[in-house]
């Protein structure tokens, strides 16, 4: 038999190892990673044949639920400090977290010409109410707060704060038109560097602190290829380029 003719067998035995080591891998994402994350997700799967079965949400409220025995096997944080604190409990497999993303901050209206390049609009006031996650759950919220506290602005603007559970819902409040402005990550107004729509003010990085985004292997996940592969995988070019393509720094 020549190498052609086993060829065709080849790429089917091989077709049909990967479908039979096909997994699904249930990851608990930040809300601000949700528009990478379904690309990313799409990449693996081709990539891998593995499918990303992910939840959006606050990496405060993920916590809770992951120690409350969530069926979760990864968590992509919007922090650093939560699978630091997760692997010295015991939830999470110790020396698996690594920073994938490094998320920036922007002030953002849903109306043209609203946000000033400069961000005066917080000292100038014209606004009934500005957006914010929940800053004890959310880093996002946090450092919105943490920047409001440097331009010292915070107590005159905090009477006209609407707090959302997590940035999504912050997001959601702006672009409906029931705050006027708001904090949100970089990520959700803009794609390849530029803001699609409305008017925002990128936030210098000087004004609160680093949000660096870590990712971490949950004990439910740990002696699973597919979930050391999705870590793998983010690691990689291709994922990295996706989260370049947000506007994440990494």
């Amino acid at each position: 038999m020549t190498p052609i003719r086993t060829l065709p067998l080849a790429l089917a035995l091989l077709g049909a190892a990967l479908a039979a080591r096909a997994d699904e891998v249930q990851v608990a994402v930040a809300a601000n990673f949700t528009a990478p994350m379904q690309e990313i997700a799409k990449a693996f799967a081709a990539a891998t044949g593995h499918q990303v079965l992910a939840s959006f949400g606050s990496t405060g409220k993920f916590y809770s639920q992951i120690k409350n025995g969530a069926p979760f096997e990864a968590l992509l944080a919007a922090d650093q400090e939560t699978p630091a604190k997760l692997e010295e409990e015991g939830a999470a497999v110790r020396g698996s977290s690594f920073v994938y993303a490094v998320g920036k901050l922007v002030l953002w209206s849903a109306k043209p010409d609203f946000v000033d390049q400069k961000g005066k609009v917080l000292k100038e006031g014209k606004f009934e109410h500005l957006s914010i996650a929940n800053p004890k759950l959310a880093p996002y919220g946090a450092a919105g707060v943490a920047v409001m506290k440097a331009m010292e602005v915070f107590k005159t603007i905090e009477p006209k704060l609407v707090q959302a559970d997590n940035i999504a819902q912050a997001f959601q409040f702006i672009s409906t038109g029931n705050a006027e402005l708001g904090f949100v990550a970089l990520s959700q107004v803009s794609k390849d560097g530029k803001v699609t729509e409305g008017s925002a003010w990128i936030v210098p990085e000087t004004l609160y602190q680093p949000i660096n985004q870590a990712a971490v292997i949950l004990n439910k996940g740990k002696e699973k290829p597919a979930v050391i592969a999705l870590m793998a995988f983010l690691k990689g070019e291709q994922a990295r380029g996706i989260i370049h393509s947000f506007g994440y720094g990494i």
